[in-house]
């Protein structure tokens, strides 16, 4: 089906040409957004990221597991002598629908909470889901980091824009932090052209660049994806980030963007540069549990809920980044089933503290207290999603914690036994965060007027609360289109880093 690829990517350009169309039209006295036009563009993004969905799920669907090579692939001459290379592999064909499935739940959650420049607020979004969707589907080099980088542009806007009082400096810091580490992965990407005279991913990922051209890369390449993980030390800009941004900001912020630098790891890192990925291990380890267990202490501090839930999206990665170095299969596995997982309850747990925000205007703990009283099926759905955090046996969060320490434990067993305490860390800040917001009773008589669910909100948490159960009982749904790649990978790394 040569064409879906690009036709999933850019679809989101056909919602932004129609709301473009929309802010053409009749303008209402003194300038800005009529309420028509702002609902108008509300539906225009709603109906084209569900197309982009069902685009994503045809995609799944004719996805051949069995075949660990690039699927779906187009190939055309751009420009320079570059090409427009677009395919998916077992690795990377899950964050498409990931994408694709959290971005209507993000436009949803936007229904009522965004009541300015709602159009420009829904361009910002169809373009990200645009440029991330590319990023995990480009097969050339420069073409990706095109992607990669302009994926900047949107979520600086809407931090900057729809964000907090401090939304301007978050939204420097968030910009200024990624733009740094991608400085020098476009020197390497430079580099690599220049010596294997392709831009072509599959044909780098055969090329042996020699040992000491592979630590320099490799390096390069770690500046730019450590910072998008974010990796201890350099994720001090996420929680300023997520405290800054809307709901839906913090949901795609969390739910999809970490996993770019997760995913660079297993495109480039591993297979591309071997060698220096198997020496530079063990300095990944050591970054990895001093991010679960430091981040996880400092979420047992917070007194934003937010901050916390940011916080404890460091300590997920730092599982992630530890299964994609084990160099095994278990590890491997368990770190892709990580970062889906963690997609879809992170973007959750942010979009419960978007339903008590919205109401109460305030993310401190202290103010709340007692909202079982008021509020029983929040609390319920807050439960289910705290548990998934705290990987409970039944949940998806559960099978990629799981994983990841026990490819970490054949790897290097210190680092599995010191990342095993911070699962009992996140039990701790996550329980207490509960026990704080939703157990006692009602001290604050502000909550005396605050309502459950409403409608709307229970339709987004209904699609999470499946995918958080259905994937807890049957991770085979995940396995099974990523074991062929998954094993590629492993034995070409061991081969190439001398087993």
């Amino acid at each position: 089906m040569t064409g879906l690829l690009s036709l999933i990517t850019f679809a989101p350009l056909i919602g932004i040409a129609a709301i473009l169309l929309l802010k053409l039209g009749a303008k209402p006295a003194g300038g800005g957004e009529s309420e028509s036009q702002a609902r108008a563009a509300r539906w225009i993004a709603l109906a084209a990221t569900l197309a982009v969905f069902a685009l994503s799920i045809v995609l799944t669907a004719r996805f051949d597991p069995n075949d660990p090579g690039f699927q779906f692939v187009e190939d055309a001459p751009w420009f320079a002598g570059l090409h427009y290379r677009m395919g998916v592999d077992g690795i990377s064909v899950l964050f498409v629908p990931l994408t694709a499935f959290l971005m209507p739940l993000c436009v949803a959650a936007s229904w009522k909470s965004i009541e300015t420049r709602v159009q420009e607020y829904m361009i910002a979004f169809l373009a990200l889901e645009t440029l991330v969707i590319g990023v995990f589907c480009a097969l050339d080099l420069v073409l990706f980091y095109i992607f990669f980088e302009f994926g900047l542009v949107p979520m600086f806007l809407i931090i900057g824009v729809w964000g907090g009082k401090n939304r301007v400096y978050a939204a420097y810091k968030f910009f200024l932090y990624t733009l740094l580490g991608s400085v020098l992965m476009l020197a390497a990407i430079l580099v690599m052209i220049g010596t294997a005279h392709t831009s072509s991913i599959p044909e780098l990922m055969a090329f042996k660049f020699s040992p000491a051209l592979q630590t320099w890369l490799w390096l390069a390449f770690f500046a730019s994806f450590a910072v998008k993980m974010p990796m201890w030390p350099v994720h001090t800009w996420l929680p300023d980030a997520h405290v800054e941004a809307p709901t839906a900001g913090s949901v795609i912020l969390a739910g999809i963007l970490l996993k770019l630098g997760g995913y660079g790891f297993m495109r480039f890192s591993l297979p591309m540069f071997p060698q220096a990925s198997h020496l530079f291990a063990p300095l990944v380890f050591a970054l990895s549990v001093i991010a679960v267990v430091y981040t996880s202490l400092v979420a047992f501090r917070q007194t934003d809920i937010k901050k916390l839930i940011a916080y404890s999206s460091v300590a997920h990665m730092g599982f992630v980044t530890m299964g994609i170095f084990s160099g095994n299969v278990l590890g491997e596995q368990g770190a892709i089933y990580q970062m889906v997982s963690h997609g879809v309850i992170s973007g959750a747990l942010f979009l419960c503290v978007g339903v008590v925000y919205d109401r109460m205007h305030t993310r401190e703990i202290a103010f709340y207290g007692g909202l079982v009283n008021r509020m029983p099926w929040y609390a319920a759905v807050f439960m289910l999603f705290t548990m998934g955090n705290v990987g409970l046996p039944g949940t998806s969060g559960f099978v990629g914690e799981i994983l990841t320490m026990t490819g970490a434990y054949h790897a290097s067993t210190w680092t599995a036994l010191i990342a095993a305490t911070g699962v009992i860390l996140s039990a701790v800040y996550a329980l207490t965060l509960y026990r704080r917001v939703i157990f006692g009773e009602i001290s604050n008589p502000a909550l005396a007027r605050i309502t459950d669910l409403e409608w709307r909100e229970t339709a987004i948490f209904v699609p999470l609360v499946a995918a958080t159960l259905v994937l807890g009982v049957q991770p085979s749904l995940i396995f099974d289109l990523t074991q062929s790649s998954v094993d590629h990978l492993v034995a070409a790394y061991a081969a190439a880093a001398g087993g």
